[in-house]
């Protein structure tokens, strides 16, 4: 396939996101269609979107210096695409062009009475990143304090980015979404494990719980197996219930409650999250700190509508709270970092 590499600065990032790269196709409608049934929506839009865009837009915007690795076709809208991270601020030359392929498509319903939604994602061109392409990114891999990926691309670019960055001493963060088997190498090289609820128990299979077991049960027994594969802490994220935190400096694992809010539109409030911690873990937050500014971060973005258009600033969000509020109280939703 004709592909090149991406122009940039070449500048060091605090942050360096792997990952995917997206057009979402946004529709809204009042409730999600029911298997068959076709609704009339409110509206649409297309916009920039990737587990690897919109975690790179969501750490530029709370601060950090981002760059993505990536590849991104070119046949339709990956000008667009390009241009679009190039506004937000993130470095785009590790990202490399193919004029052969289509870019990553990912078709989005979202219901307007409640902000549920449900995601069908086509990856084009996100499919063909390989350890080559990450190669070529060394350098900013290297210099950068968190590297971030996800499972939107292949488990092999992200593996040998974590390598690359385990042997430079890089914080590494893995999201572990969409949920799929994962190579043991690839745990032992995670710094930090992120999941959603869902994606922690197909990751957790094995583990028994009582039918009867609440969000924080299942967060925590499923916290416990995943951290035995290898990373040094696992976040289990849970919406509006918080959020479970099991790592080095909280052995026992600790709840960490979710901001009050009225959701919106609820597509892209992990991507935030995750964007949030990278911020906090590469600014020397404590972990439970880096967790809670991701969880402030995630907390506006679901108040607003759309993707990367409704991830905060930072000057957005308001300060936080030591470890006693963190765990016992909702954080504000207001003020200014």
């Amino acid at each position: 396939m004709a592909a090149s590499a991406g122009s940039g600065t070449g500048a060091p990032a605090t942050v360096v996101v792997v990952g995917s790269v997206n057009m979402d196709l946004v529709a809204h409608a009042a409730r999600l269609p029911a298997p068959g049934e076709t609704l009339i929506g409110d509206a649409f839009a297309g916009t920039p979107g990737g587990k690897g865009g919109n975690q790179a837009v969501a750490a530029s915007r709370l601060g950090a210096e981002v760059a993505l690795i990536g590849r991104v076709g070119m046949r339709q809208h990956g000008q667009d695409l390009l241009k679009a991270l190039e506004a937000e601020r993130v470095h785009t030359q590790a990202i490399r062009r193919d004029d052969q392929t289509w870019p990553g498509v990912a078709v989005i319903m979202v219901a307007s009475e409640g902000g549920e939604n449900a995601i069908v994602v086509v990856p084009g061109s996100n499919a063909d990143l390989d350890t080559q392409d990450v190669e070529q990114g060394a350098a900013l891999l290297r210099q950068a304090r968190v590297v971030v990926g996800q499972l939107e691309v292949p488990v092999p670019a992200i593996q040998r980015a974590f390598e690359i960055a385990r042997q430079a001493g890089v914080v590494t963060v893995l999201n572990a979404a969409p949920a799929q088997a994962l190579p043991a190498a690839l745990l032992a090289l995670s710094d930090w494990l992120v999941v959603n609820e869902t994606e922690a128990l197909q990751l957790a299979s094995t583990v028994e719980l009582p039918g009867d077991a609440d969000e924080i049960t299942i967060a925590r027994a499923a916290a416990a197996h995943l951290r035995t594969l290898g990373p040094r802490h696992v976040l289990v994220t849970l919406g509006g219930a918080g959020a479970w935190l099991l790592g080095e400096a909280h052995p026992e694992g600790l709840h960490l409650c979710a901001s009050r809010v009225d959701a919106v539109d609820t597509v892209g409030a992990g991507d935030t999250l995750v964007g949030g911690l990278a911020v906090g873990l590469a600014e020397g937050l404590a972990p439970a700190r880096a967790v809670a500014l991701g969880q402030s971060a995630a907390a506006l973005s679901v108040s607003r509508s759309g993707v990367q258009q409704a991830m905060p600033h930072r000057s957005e969000l308001p300060d936080l709270p030591d470890l006693p509020a963190l765990t016992a109280a909702a954080l504000g939703a207001a003020g200014n970092a």
